[in-house]
């Protein structure tokens, strides 16, 4: 198991930036797929993407490719997500979130979120 703190949102302008971090618990965080989503006022959590577990591969879905990057430090117990290019509709809660599993996307653990702003 692993408990998951998200830390570094706030409110940025529009075409800034913004490094988010998920701090994890315990010994095997190095076990476990990472995630990103997110959660605006009345709508659905988003997938924001993924890091597999040595942080050789990542994926982003279109709605944040080229401007998102998710990273990891094994070592630290820590996955970050750079937010460039920031636009109004990135405002959301977000969540990271850990899977044990590779063949599967459902996410066993999560964060409690941390709101990020973005201004026009």
């Amino acid at each position: 198991q692993v408990q998951l703190v998200e830390s570094g949102g706030g409110l940025v302008q529009a075409g800034g930036s913004l490094r988010l971090s998920c701090a994890a618990s315990g010994r095997t965080f190095s076990n476990y797929v990472m995630g990103w989503f997110r959660q605006a006022p009345g709508k659905d959590r988003e997938f924001v993407g993924f890091i597999n577990r040595s942080g050789t591969s990542t994926y982003y879905p279109d709605s944040v490719k080229g401007r998102f990057t998710i990273s990891r430090d094994n070592a630290k117990n820590t996955v970050y997500l750079q937010m460039n290019g920031l636009k109004p509709e990135d405002t959301a809660v977000y969540y990271c979130a850990a899977r044990i599993g590779i063949t599967t996307t459902q996410y066993d653990y999560w964060g409690q979120g941390t709101q990020v702003t973005v201004s026009s």
